[in-house]
Parts: structure tokens; C-alpha cells; sequence
């Protein structure tokens, strides 16, 4: 882990705020490269004055805005039996199994789009929500839209806790499983809510 991290550190001081965008471009698509690591590693290097923060931040959110597209274009055409074909013959180079897939696509069907906001913040998913979305043909915009605000706030926080670490911004990653707990609670407490809304709305308007 502390390798992966130096070896971000290096991209960063070669590439500046452009190696923000492409490691979480990459992040996107090749999920092995953390964001839990790259943001606040991004975070450490704005503490130093090698950045800005507030760039750092835009510069990640767009990185993993462009990243999205790839998935979600990919998911446009194909179905699911297609896309677990390709996953078991291909996933092993990039460490994503037909679970992972299957995981991303339960959690779309079950939650609609407002998943793809709250998944930019897991994990487990924020990579792959994009290839369902696709799937799904989910308007372009909506999408963006849902996919940077969700990106821009997980970007803050991790490159926020990396700037106030320092040089411990590798302690993130172990905090991450612990956020997300909450991310995924919060948003479970959301869904329920505006179900409840929808639904008292609903006999409301058939009792008259």
C-alpha cells in the first residue's frame, strides 16, 4: 500500500494537477488504483503547497467524471448475460469478478438513479454503477450531473483528510470501509423518505 502510494506521489509531482484527473481517470477504470489513496495523497500534496486544494478537488472530479463514460458507453451495448460473459473471460486482468458486476447491477435496479450519486462514495461500487446506468440507458445528462456531485464530494472529503494528515494521509484508506457504513445508511434513510413521500402522496390523492 505505502508503494502505491509513492508511486502516486511520483505521477503527481511529475504531472501536477493533470496526474489528479488521470489517476482518478484511471481509478474508473481499473479499480485496483484506489481513489481512497489518490485523493488523499492529492490532499497531502496541497498540505506541502505543491497544490491547491480547491484544484485538487475539481481536478479529481473531473477525472472521475471522464472516467464514468468509458463504463457507461460500454453498458449501452451490452446485456447482462453479454456482460458476465465478458467479465468472467476478461475481469481477472482487472480484478473485477461477474460478482462485482452483478452487486452494481442489483444495487441500480433496487435504488434507480439516485444510486449513482450515493455510489461515487462506495467503494464496491463507484466504479462499476456506470456500467448498469449504461445498461439502462440512462439520459447522458442526468448522469453527469448525478456522477460529479456525487464525485466532487468524495473528493473532497478524501483529499480534505489527507490535507489535515499530512504525511499519515495513507491512514485514510482505513477509515473509508467506516465512512461508507454511513454513506450507505444515509442513503438508505433518503430512498426510504422520498418513498414515503411518494407513497402517502399517492393515497392521498386516491382517498379524495
Amino acid at each position: 500500500m505505502e508503494q502505491v502510494s509513492e508511486w502516486v506521489l511520483v505521477i503527481m509531482d511529475k504531472l501536477d494537477l493533470v496526474g489528479v484527473s488521470l489517476m482518478m481517470f484511471l481509478e474508473n477504470i481499473f479499480p485496483p488504483i484506489p481513489s481512497e489513496l489518490i485523493m488523499p495523497a492529492a490532499g497531502f500534496a496541497a498540505a506541502t503547497g505543491q497544490m491547491n486544494l480547491f484544484a485538487v478537488i475539481i481536478a479529481g472530479t473531473i477525472g472521475s467524471i471522464i472516467g464514468a463514460l468509458p463504463l457507461y458507453y460500454i453498458g449501452t451495448k451490452l446485456d447482462k448475460a453479454r456482460l458476465i460473459h465478458l467479465t468472467n473471460r476478461y475481469g481477472k486482468y482487472f480484478l473485477i469478478t461477474a460478482n462485482d458486476v452483478s452487486n452494481a447491477q442489483k444495487w441500480f435496479d433496487r435504488h434507480g438513479k439516485s444510486v449513482i450519486f450515493f455510489g461515487r462514495m462506495i467503494p464496491a461500487i463507484r466504479s462499476l454503477i456506470s456500467i448498469p446506468a449504461g445498461m439502462a440507458h440512462m439520459p447522458l445528462l442526468p448522469f453527469l450531473i448525478l456522477t460529479g456531485l456525487g464525485s466532487l464530494i468524495w473528493s473532497a472529503i478524501l483529499a480534505y483528510a489527507g490535507f489535515v494528515l499530512g504525511a499519515n494521509y495513507h491512514k485514510v484508506a482505513n477509515y473509508v470501509s467506516t465512512i461508507s457504513h454511513y454513506i450507505i445508511i444515509g442513503a438508505g434513510l433518503i430512498i426510504l423518505f422520498v418513498s414515503y413521500k411518494r407513497i402517502k402522496k399517492f393515497w392521498g390523492t386516491h382517498a379524495k
